[in-house]
Protein backbone atom coordinates (compact mmCIF):
# COMPACT_ATOMS: atom_id res chain seq x y z
CA UNK A 1 0.00 0.00 0.00
CA UNK A 2 1.31 3.42 -0.97
CA UNK A 3 2.20 5.59 2.02
CA UNK A 4 2.68 9.35 2.35
CA UNK A 5 6.11 9.79 3.94
CA UNK A 6 8.02 12.92 4.96
CA UNK A 7 11.83 12.69 5.01
CA UNK A 8 13.72 15.65 6.46
CA UNK A 9 17.27 16.29 5.30
CA UNK A 10 16.52 14.43 2.09
CA UNK A 11 18.93 16.21 -0.25
CA UNK A 12 22.04 14.22 0.70
CA UNK A 13 23.38 11.41 2.85
CA UNK A 14 21.12 8.85 4.50
CA UNK A 15 18.07 11.02 3.87
CA UNK A 16 18.60 11.01 0.11
CA UNK A 17 19.35 7.29 0.06
CA UNK A 18 16.16 6.67 2.06
CA UNK A 19 14.07 8.86 -0.23
CA UNK A 20 15.39 6.95 -3.26
CA UNK A 21 14.39 3.61 -1.72
CA UNK A 22 10.92 4.86 -0.82
CA UNK A 23 10.36 6.40 -4.25
CA UNK A 24 11.49 3.18 -5.97
CA UNK A 25 8.82 1.35 -3.95
CA UNK A 26 6.14 3.70 -5.27
CA UNK A 27 5.45 5.71 -2.12
CA UNK A 28 4.32 9.34 -2.09
CA UNK A 29 7.41 11.06 -0.70
CA UNK A 30 7.68 14.56 0.72
CA UNK A 31 11.30 15.67 0.71
CA UNK A 32 12.71 18.48 2.83
CA UNK A 33 15.91 20.41 2.27
CA UNK A 34 17.48 23.72 3.21
CA UNK A 35 18.80 24.76 -0.22
CA UNK A 36 16.13 25.45 -2.85
CA UNK A 37 18.37 24.74 -5.84
CA UNK A 38 19.60 21.45 -4.42
CA UNK A 39 16.06 20.50 -3.44
CA UNK A 40 14.89 21.07 -7.00
CA UNK A 41 17.72 18.96 -8.39
CA UNK A 42 16.96 16.09 -6.01
CA UNK A 43 13.26 16.23 -6.83
CA UNK A 44 14.08 15.86 -10.53
CA UNK A 45 16.47 13.00 -9.74
CA UNK A 46 13.83 11.18 -7.72
CA UNK A 47 11.15 11.64 -10.37
CA UNK A 48 13.44 9.88 -12.87
CA UNK A 49 13.51 6.70 -10.77
CA UNK A 50 11.49 3.86 -12.32
CA UNK A 51 8.29 3.36 -10.36
CA UNK A 52 8.28 6.91 -9.00
CA UNK A 53 4.87 8.12 -7.88
CA UNK A 54 4.20 11.52 -6.31
CA UNK A 55 7.11 13.59 -4.99
CA UNK A 56 6.82 16.98 -3.32
CA UNK A 57 9.56 19.22 -2.01
CA UNK A 58 9.52 21.62 0.94
CA UNK A 59 12.28 24.10 1.78
CA UNK A 60 13.07 25.11 5.35
CA UNK A 61 16.08 25.94 7.50
CA UNK A 62 15.65 23.73 10.55
CA UNK A 63 18.02 25.91 12.59
CA UNK A 64 15.27 28.57 12.47
CA UNK A 65 12.24 27.50 14.52
CA UNK A 66 10.03 29.95 12.64
CA UNK A 67 10.96 28.09 9.45
CA UNK A 68 10.12 24.79 11.16
CA UNK A 69 6.65 26.05 12.09
CA UNK A 70 6.17 27.34 8.54
CA UNK A 71 7.25 23.96 7.15
CA UNK A 72 4.60 22.21 9.24
CA UNK A 73 2.01 24.74 8.08
CA UNK A 74 2.97 24.23 4.42
CA UNK A 75 2.68 20.46 4.71
CA UNK A 76 -0.62 20.72 6.59
CA UNK A 77 -1.99 23.02 3.89
CA UNK A 78 -1.30 20.35 1.27
CA UNK A 79 -2.21 17.24 3.25
CA UNK A 80 -4.82 16.14 5.77
CA UNK A 81 -3.00 12.86 6.40
CA UNK A 82 0.57 11.64 6.77
CA UNK A 83 1.61 8.03 7.32
CA UNK A 84 5.24 8.45 8.35
CA UNK A 85 7.65 11.17 9.43
CA UNK A 86 11.34 10.34 9.23
CA UNK A 87 13.22 12.98 11.24
CA UNK A 88 16.56 12.41 9.55
CA UNK A 89 18.08 15.90 9.31
CA UNK A 90 21.04 16.43 11.62
CA UNK A 91 24.27 18.35 12.07
CA UNK A 92 27.59 17.80 13.81
CA UNK A 93 29.95 20.67 12.99
CA UNK A 94 28.36 23.99 12.09
CA UNK A 95 29.95 27.25 10.85
CA UNK A 96 27.80 29.35 13.19
CA UNK A 97 26.87 27.84 16.55
CA UNK A 98 24.26 30.38 17.69
CA UNK A 99 20.95 30.35 15.82
CA UNK A 100 18.68 33.23 14.87
CA UNK A 101 16.63 32.32 17.95
CA UNK A 102 19.73 32.64 20.20
CA UNK A 103 19.96 28.88 20.68
CA UNK A 104 22.67 26.35 19.85
CA UNK A 105 22.14 25.27 16.22
CA UNK A 106 23.28 21.72 17.00
CA UNK A 107 20.58 21.21 19.60
CA UNK A 108 18.01 23.03 17.49
CA UNK A 109 18.46 20.94 14.34
CA UNK A 110 19.03 17.59 16.07
CA UNK A 111 16.51 17.80 18.90
CA UNK A 112 14.21 20.82 19.10
CA UNK A 113 13.25 21.26 15.44
CA UNK A 114 12.14 17.64 14.94
CA UNK A 115 10.11 17.85 18.16
CA UNK A 116 8.36 21.05 17.03
CA UNK A 117 7.77 19.70 13.51
CA UNK A 118 6.38 16.43 14.84
CA UNK A 119 4.08 18.15 17.33
CA UNK A 120 2.73 20.45 14.61
CA UNK A 121 2.10 17.49 12.29
CA UNK A 122 0.62 15.13 14.89
CA UNK A 123 -2.98 15.91 13.80
CA UNK A 124 -2.11 14.37 10.41
CA UNK A 125 -0.94 11.07 11.93
CA UNK A 126 -3.32 8.46 13.29
CA UNK A 127 -2.59 5.40 15.42
CA UNK A 128 -1.29 3.50 12.38
CA UNK A 129 1.32 6.20 11.67
CA UNK A 130 4.98 6.14 12.59
CA UNK A 131 7.56 8.75 13.57
CA UNK A 132 11.09 7.49 12.98
CA UNK A 133 13.72 9.55 14.78
CA UNK A 134 17.42 9.39 13.95
CA UNK A 135 19.34 8.58 17.09
CA UNK A 136 22.95 7.45 17.36
CA UNK A 137 25.22 5.09 19.22
CA UNK A 138 26.66 8.31 20.65
CA UNK A 139 24.42 9.24 23.59
CA UNK A 140 25.28 11.32 26.65
CA UNK A 141 23.28 12.80 29.53
CA UNK A 142 21.62 16.05 28.52
CA UNK A 143 22.57 19.29 30.23
CA UNK A 144 19.22 21.14 30.20
CA UNK A 145 20.92 24.50 30.70
CA UNK A 146 23.09 23.83 27.64
CA UNK A 147 20.00 22.79 25.68
CA UNK A 148 18.52 26.24 26.24
CA UNK A 149 21.77 28.15 25.72
CA UNK A 150 23.17 30.05 22.76
CA UNK A 151 26.34 27.94 22.81
CA UNK A 152 26.44 24.53 24.47
CA UNK A 153 30.23 24.39 24.27
CA UNK A 154 33.10 23.88 21.82
CA UNK A 155 33.10 20.06 21.84
CA UNK A 156 30.94 19.06 18.86
CA UNK A 157 31.02 15.39 19.80
CA UNK A 158 29.71 16.04 23.31
CA UNK A 159 26.87 18.24 22.08
CA UNK A 160 25.99 15.77 19.33
CA UNK A 161 25.80 12.88 21.83
CA UNK A 162 23.53 14.92 24.10
CA UNK A 163 21.30 15.94 21.20
CA UNK A 164 20.90 12.34 20.06
CA UNK A 165 20.02 11.11 23.54
CA UNK A 166 17.55 13.99 23.75
CA UNK A 167 15.67 12.97 20.59
CA UNK A 168 15.61 9.41 21.91
CA UNK A 169 14.21 10.64 25.22
CA UNK A 170 11.39 12.63 23.68
CA UNK A 171 10.59 9.67 21.43
CA UNK A 172 10.11 7.48 24.50
CA UNK A 173 8.16 10.22 26.29
CA UNK A 174 5.67 10.75 23.45
CA UNK A 175 5.25 7.01 22.95
CA UNK A 176 4.46 6.64 26.65
CA UNK A 177 2.20 9.68 26.83
CA UNK A 178 0.15 9.18 23.66
CA UNK A 179 0.15 5.37 23.57
CA UNK A 180 -2.60 4.13 21.24
CA UNK A 181 -4.02 7.60 20.61
CA UNK A 182 -1.02 8.60 18.52
CA UNK A 183 1.51 7.22 16.07
CA UNK A 184 4.40 4.95 16.98
CA UNK A 185 7.61 6.74 17.96
CA UNK A 186 10.74 4.78 17.12
CA UNK A 187 14.34 5.90 17.74
CA UNK A 188 16.89 4.33 15.41
CA UNK A 189 20.66 4.33 15.27
CA UNK A 190 21.02 3.76 11.51
CA UNK A 191 24.60 2.43 12.02
CA UNK A 192 27.80 4.15 13.01
CA UNK A 193 30.22 5.77 10.55
CA UNK A 194 28.08 5.62 7.42
CA UNK A 195 29.36 7.63 4.47
CA UNK A 196 27.34 10.79 5.06
CA UNK A 197 28.51 14.39 4.84
CA UNK A 198 28.16 14.55 8.62
CA UNK A 199 30.57 11.63 9.14
CA UNK A 200 33.03 12.97 6.59
CA UNK A 201 33.07 16.39 8.26
CA UNK A 202 33.17 15.01 11.79
CA UNK A 203 35.68 12.21 11.39
CA UNK A 204 37.42 12.82 8.05
CA UNK A 205 36.54 9.34 6.78
CA UNK A 206 34.65 8.04 3.77
CA UNK A 207 32.36 5.83 5.83
CA UNK A 208 30.30 2.76 5.01
CA UNK A 209 27.49 2.29 2.48
CA UNK A 210 24.65 4.75 3.12
CA UNK A 211 22.14 2.13 2.02
CA UNK A 212 22.78 0.30 5.31
CA UNK A 213 21.16 3.24 7.08
CA UNK A 214 18.50 3.81 4.43
CA UNK A 215 17.40 0.19 4.59
CA UNK A 216 16.80 0.22 8.34
CA UNK A 217 14.94 3.55 8.15
CA UNK A 218 12.64 2.15 5.47
CA UNK A 219 12.06 -0.95 7.59
CA UNK A 220 11.32 1.16 10.66
CA UNK A 221 8.90 3.23 8.61
CA UNK A 222 7.05 0.40 6.90
CA UNK A 223 7.80 -3.16 7.98
CA UNK A 224 5.75 -5.38 10.28
CA UNK A 225 8.78 -6.01 12.50
CA UNK A 226 8.36 -2.43 13.78
CA UNK A 227 4.57 -2.60 14.11
CA UNK A 228 4.75 -2.74 17.92
CA UNK A 229 7.99 -0.82 18.42
CA UNK A 230 6.68 2.45 19.79
CA UNK A 231 8.96 3.77 22.51
CA UNK A 232 11.72 1.34 21.61
CA UNK A 233 15.27 1.93 20.39
CA UNK A 234 16.75 -0.01 17.47
CA UNK A 235 20.54 -0.17 17.26
CA UNK A 236 21.56 -1.07 13.72
CA UNK A 237 25.16 -1.61 14.84
CA UNK A 238 23.79 -4.63 16.70
CA UNK A 239 20.95 -5.28 14.27
CA UNK A 240 18.35 -5.45 17.01
CA UNK A 241 16.22 -3.60 19.53
CA UNK A 242 18.24 -2.80 22.60
CA UNK A 243 18.31 -0.43 25.56
CA UNK A 244 19.26 3.18 24.90
CA UNK A 245 21.18 5.27 27.44
CA UNK A 246 19.68 4.77 30.90
CA UNK A 247 18.36 8.35 31.00
CA UNK A 248 15.90 7.53 28.20
CA UNK A 249 14.37 4.87 30.45
CA UNK A 250 13.85 7.36 33.27
CA UNK A 251 10.29 8.71 33.14
CA UNK A 252 11.08 11.78 35.24
CA UNK A 253 14.14 12.76 33.20
CA UNK A 254 12.13 12.35 29.98
CA UNK A 255 9.41 14.59 31.40
CA UNK A 256 11.97 17.20 32.45
CA UNK A 257 13.58 17.18 29.00
CA UNK A 258 10.27 17.62 27.19
CA UNK A 259 9.25 20.38 29.59
CA UNK A 260 12.55 22.14 28.81
CA UNK A 261 11.96 21.82 25.05
CA UNK A 262 8.40 23.14 25.42
CA UNK A 263 9.69 26.08 27.46
CA UNK A 264 12.30 26.90 24.82
CA UNK A 265 9.72 26.79 22.02
CA UNK A 266 7.29 28.96 24.01
CA UNK A 267 9.91 31.73 24.22
CA UNK A 268 10.55 31.83 20.47
CA UNK A 269 8.57 33.97 18.04
CA UNK A 270 7.39 31.39 15.52
CA UNK A 271 5.92 34.02 13.21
Amino acid sequence: MKKIILVTGATDGIGLATAKMLVAEGHHVLIHGRNAQKLSQVEAELKAIPGASEIESFRADLSNLGDVAALADAISAQHNKLDVIINNAGVYKVPQITSIDNLDVRFVVNTIAPYLLTQRLLPLLDSTGRVVNLSSAAQASVNLAALASANAGPADGAVYAQSKLAITMWSVHLATTLQNSGPAFIAVNPASFLGSKLVKEAYGMAGADLNIGADILCRAALSDEFAHASGRYFDNDQGQFTSPHADALNIVKNQQLVAAIESIIAQVNLG
